[in-house]
């Protein structure tokens, strides 16, 4: 039963996140935190930061990672296949009717239509990872008491060394495992 209502679920998710991986985050956090309960908001920030740090849209990653910790690897496999196959149908779809009708303004006035709320949709989620990252949930309200300056400081130094050095994500990823390795043991 948990097969069916994992593919059911990433289906779902497969086929209303449109704008890419990113724009599916929260609706992998509300159908498996929120709605079945199956995973914890830490499990799910430990799912994300290994869905970014392996080769891959981060969805995919997100829904085989998350399909995996609930009902191991035949869950990862029913997951991923959840997830993926609404694109697939969807895209070729489209791409058919696209390319048809490419020229017609309604077409271009959808397309115009979904940018913002594709843009909604990916602040959401990173504002849940960077909440839950900086205070330990996603929930209003929040109290600088909660705030985790070692994170803090972490998330500083990464974007100073970004912006400023133009540093590889890879290496701020590496660094930032590093230091998580000697100061968090202490803490």
């Amino acid at each position: 039963m948990i097969y069916l209502e994992l593919f059911l679920s990433f289906l779902q998710i497969g086929l209303f996140s449109f704008g890419g991986g990113y724009a599916a985050l929260p609706l992998i956090q509300q159908q498996t935190i929120e709605v079945n309960g199956w995973i914890t908001n830490q499990q799910f920030i430990d799912i994300l930061t290994l869905s970014e740090m392996t080769p891959g849209p981060i969805a995919i990653n997100a829904a085989t990672f998350t399909g995996n910790t609930i009902a191991g690897i035949f869950g990862g496999i029913i997951a991923t296949i959840g997830v993926t196959l609404p694109s697939v149908i969807i895209v070729l779809t489209l791409a058919y009717f696209y390319f048809k009708y490419q020229n017609i303004s309604m077409v271009q006035g959808v397309i115009q239509g979904l940018r913002p709320a594709v843009v909604a949709l990916i602040a959401s989620a990173g504002l849940t990872i960077f909440m839950t990252a900086m205070f330990g949930h996603s929930e209003f309200p929040i109290h600088l008491s909660q705030l985790r300056i070692v994170s803090v400081v972490l998330f500083i130094v990464g974007l100073f060394l970004i912006r400023m050095y133009k540093l590889s994500p890879i290496k701020i990823i590496i660094l930032s495992g590093i230091a998580g390795i000697i100061i968090y043991p202490f803490l």
